[in-house]
């Protein structure tokens, strides 16, 4: 037994390829009968191995309900994780908006919620305010800023950061006339009051996005524009009002028209404010309306 099997492995076959119309050798090989086993074997480790591998990565993704699970679980995750971020993201920007349509329109706060307000900020909470420091209605835009940066005004001024970007940054002059009054934060009066022709267009300072057009009883009709680098410019007693809040402008783009819209007009002008961070600067010190 032993012999026949030692004669089997070490017999030599003969493969011919032959054509069929003439019968001519195209090609020959010998082989014994160990090596082809020796082939086999490895045809089918090789194969076995190669189906492992796919039974562990692609088919088990089609076939196997855990790993399917596995995957579905954790992209629900990375979805869920991401939700929660935009969600945050878009209360941040709401509220952000909706300080700035109160800074905008001159809406006073309540005044016990001011008092704790400015408590909690002074690290006081529930201290009793003299009179004398109770809170005036023309402080309201003052205590909406300093909620929308986190810190009072007065510790939160333009700085060199400000000099930097603001002195390196070209403005398209918004209008052209004569300032009748000038900035003034003492006085509540943040901005400058620009006469200049009837019906004169007012022009947006830089590129941006409009993200306020509204009517308020004090300033009339009211747009403002926001530009890079925490950047807002504000125009205040148009007649007319041509963007829509979302547009996206260019600078010397036309956003309104020159009014004397308002409680607050005495006749033809524009109010134009600038707002940094939180904070307001003088235009004049960046603008020429000559």
């Amino acid at each position: 037994m032993k012999y026949k099997l030692q004669k089997i492995f070490r017999s030599k076959f003969l493969f011919v390829v032959r054509k069929e119309e003439d019968f001519s050798v195209l090609t020959s090989f010998s082989i014994t009968a160990s090596k082809a086993l020796s082939i086999l074997v490895l045809f089918l480790i090789l194969s076995f191995g190669f189906s492992l591998i796919l039974s562990k990565t692609v088919l088990s993704a089609w076939f196997d309900p855990s790993y399917s699970a596995s995957e579905s679980s954790e992209l629900f995750v990375q979805l869920s994780d991401r939700v929660d971020s935009m969600a945050l993201e878009l209360a941040r920007r709401d509220a952000y908006v909706q300080n700035i349509r109160r800074v905008i329109s001159g809406d006073d706060l309540d005044e016990e919620n001011v008092e704790s307000r400015i408590d909690t900020l002074a690290g006081e909470p529930g201290r009793q305010r003299p009179e004398s420091e109770r809170f005036q209605p023309s402080t309201g835009t003052q205590s909406i800023i300093d909620e929308m940066i986190g810190l009072p005004l007065e510790g939160n001024l333009p700085g060199r950061n400000t000099a930097t970007f603001m002195t390196s940054t070209y403005f398209f002059t918004p209008i052209k006339g004569v300032v009748i009054s000038g900035f003034d934060p003492q006085q509540d009066h943040f901005g400058v009051d620009i006469v200049s022709k009837e019906n004169e267009a007012v022009k947006s300072i830089l590129d941006g996005t409009v993200i306020f057009n509204s009517w308020t009883l004090e300033t009339g009709h009211v747009v403002a524009v926001q530009h890079s680098n925490e950047l807002i410019s504000i125009y205040k007693h148009n007649s007319v009002i041509l963007k829509k809040v979302g547009d996206v402008v260019r600078s010397g783009e036309i956003i309104s028209i020159i009014g004397n819209t308002g409680e607050l007009s005495t006749g033809p002008h524009l109010h134009f404010e600038l707002w940094f961070q939180g904070s307001p600067l003088n235009p004049q010190e960046f603008i020429s309306f000559d």
